[in-house]
């Protein structure tokens, strides 16, 4: 069997096929890309039983066949490789020579049989959405994704949709983030999809507002198909936590900031916070001024920016980095804070519209 290709359009689909291959399993066909050549294409497919990615590249052959190499050694050996084109040559026994150039490459491959299958499409229902739309709201919403195993299903994101709104949200038990878009579909469904695939669908994800991204769904699995990669991924089981009954629908005091201005005097605050000085900045709202000051082993900072206050005063804390994440992926310049006490969450919603909502729990404050 033998295979000539562009080493760039080689090289791009292996490194993101390889996003779905294990680093280390006890199955070592897992470690591995699968590479089936049909007709002049090439089909690459990694999966990890968790999180499948598969792509096809045209190539220059006239042969059959399928076998499986190495995903981070192969990877590297192309990357290296001094030439613009890639020859893959695959014997019976499965040695394959890899040339491009004066350089040559030797080594085994595995056979495609012991490489697991992937899930099937079992519905042609499907779902559409712009792909710029739905990079953002991954964006907007990955941040508060929980990463610690006390409830597994909040290691991923609900996915909502119901009369004609998609919705997703993401929290970790101290923060919210909800993003909201209209969709044309007539259906009422909701799942929750690994964190890790959206990491992954989001990075393939395109900025053209006429390119779409199709989501067959089953039982237990997902299927993305955008931008000549089709992506597999395990649904998570289980409740999601009731998420509305969170969002407060009253307060008492709102603030509209400049957002830049704020996340500016934030992260002059998180010179001065680490782990081992984990410190909850103070944020003071009165007479159109954000008072912030911190005080750690390290040092102490004051700080304040000017600001449309309205209602009662309210002093209340916070851990820096969780105000700080909704604030960085927000893309107004201005942003909307809705507070009820010193010891309700914060509420940050749009000035206009109704794009997204977030909630950050406050820390209680010892007296200074």
């Amino acid at each position: 069997m033998k295979i000539l290709c562009s080493k760039i359009s080689l090289y791009e689909a292996v490194i993101n096929v390889s996003k779905a291959v294990s680093e280390r399993s006890a199955l070592k066909s897992l470690e591995g890309i699968k590479f089936r050549l049909e007709n002049s294409v090439l089909e690459l497919t990694g999966y990890d039983l968790e999180i499948g990615i598969k792509t096809e590249i045209p190539v220059k052959s006239e042969d059959n066949g399928e076998f499986i190499l190495n995903a981070r050694l192969f990877s590297e050996m192309i990357k290296k490789m001094p030439a613009d084109e890639i020859l893959i040559e695959v014997s019976e026994n499965l040695q394959v020579t890899i040339s491009g150039g004066v350089t040559t490459f030797n080594l085994f491959a595995t056979s495609a049989d012991e490489f697991p299958a992937l899930p099937e499409k079992e519905a042609e229902d499907k779902i559409s959405v712009s792909q710029p739309i739905l990079k953002d709201m991954i964006n907007q919403t990955k941040f508060a994704v929980a990463v610690t195993d006390i409830k597994p299903v909040l290691k991923g994101e609900l996915f909502e949709i119901e009369n004609g709104m998609l919705t997703l949200v993401a929290l970790d038990g101290y923060r919210l983030a909800v993003r909201y878009e209209p969709i044309k579909y007539d259906g009422s469904i909701k799942f929750v999809v690994p964190a890790k695939t959206l990491t992954e669908i989001a990075a393939l994800l395109g900025d053209n507002d006429d390119d779409t991204v199709f989501v067959y769904l089953s039982k237990n699995h997902i299927i993305f198909e955008l931008n000549g990669y089709t992506v597999y991924s395990r649904l998570i089981e289980g409740e999601f936590h009731p998420y509305k009954s969170a969002i407060p629908a009253k307060f008492t005091t709102e603030v509209i900031a400049d957002r830049k201005e704020l996340i500016a005097t934030l992260e002059r605050t998180m010179l001065l916070i680490s782990e081992r000085t984990p410190s909850p900045v103070r944020c003071y709202f009165e007479n159109n001024c954000i008072k912030i000051n911190c005080s750690t082993s390290l040092g102490k900072i004051t700080d304040e920016i000017s600001a449309d206050i309205s209602g009662p005063v309210i002093e209340i804390g916070f851990k820096c980095k969780y105000l700080l994440d909704p604030l960085k992926v927000i893309k107004e310049d201005k942003v909307k804070l809705q507070m009820s006490g010193s010891l309700l969450p914060m509420k940050i919603v749009p000035c206009e519209g109704d794009a997204y909502t977030y909630l950050v729990l406050p820390v209680r404050l010892s007296k200074e």
